[in-house]
């Protein structure tokens, strides 16, 4: 674990959903994880180390993209968030969502037409959405949107051309909460602060920050 890096990402976080409760004037229909690490079978092989790590209250969306050994990881990672006290969300897969006992889903955009059937056959869990630059922001009544990629983003969206912070601020203006995604690290998480993200998402720089 990278102390200093971690301790900035968790500080900002949670200052930014600080600052989105009092504006939306309440926290929403149930609290919020200020940080999510999402992962990827190919940048964060071993998850549930990084999970381990996180501060109680953080939150893991869990994307297995089809690769093979998903239910076993997904087990291992719910047994470890639930020791820490972590939030578990499952990307896309809401049967494995319930066969886990997850906390709730994650959904891509283009899954964004299951929201309300989700919401009604599970209405205490959490759901997530995608959204990306340009995309209409509100498509579906999820519980908090992940608008990305805020600056250059180091996976799969690495062509997609960064919003900037005031880019952020502009899409996001009007649709609250709405966590920032991309590129986004101890080094420049600060400048977030005032954009109205309700928090900060992650891959690499979370599991750099927090893993072993």
């Amino acid at each position: 674990m990278n102390r200093s890096d971690a301790e900035t990402l968790w500080e900002v976080a949670r200052v930014l959903a600080r600052d989105a409760a009092k504006v939306s004037g309440a926290p929403g229909r149930r609290d919020l994880p200020p940080l999510l690490f999402f992962t990827d079978p190919v940048r964060t092989p071993r998850p549930w180390e990084t999970a381990a790590r996180l501060p109680p209250g953080a939150g893991v969306v869990f994307r297995h993209f089809g690769r093979a050994g998903a239910r076993d990881t997904a087990l291992r990672l719910r047994e470890t968030t639930g020791k820490r006290g972590v939030v578990l969300l499952i990307g896309l897969d809401a049967a494995l969502a319930v066969e886990v006992c997850a906390d709730g889903v994650h959904l891509p955009e283009r899954a964004l037409d299951q929201v309300s059937s989700l919401a009604e056959a599970h209405p205490d869990w959490l759901i997530t959405g995608a959204a990306h630059a340009g995309s209409a922001m509100d498509v579906a009544p999820v519980d908090a949107r992940v608008l990305s990629p805020v600056f250059a983003p180091g996976g799969p969206s690495t062509g997609s051309e960064p919003l900037s912070v005031s880019g952020f601020r502009r899409a996001a203006s009007g649709f609250c909460p709405v966590y920032a995604l991309g590129g986004i690290d101890a080094q420049n998480a600060h400048a977030l602060v005032g954009s109205s993200a309700c928090g900060l998402a992650g891959v690499s720089s979370i599991q750099a920050a927090f893993g072993p």
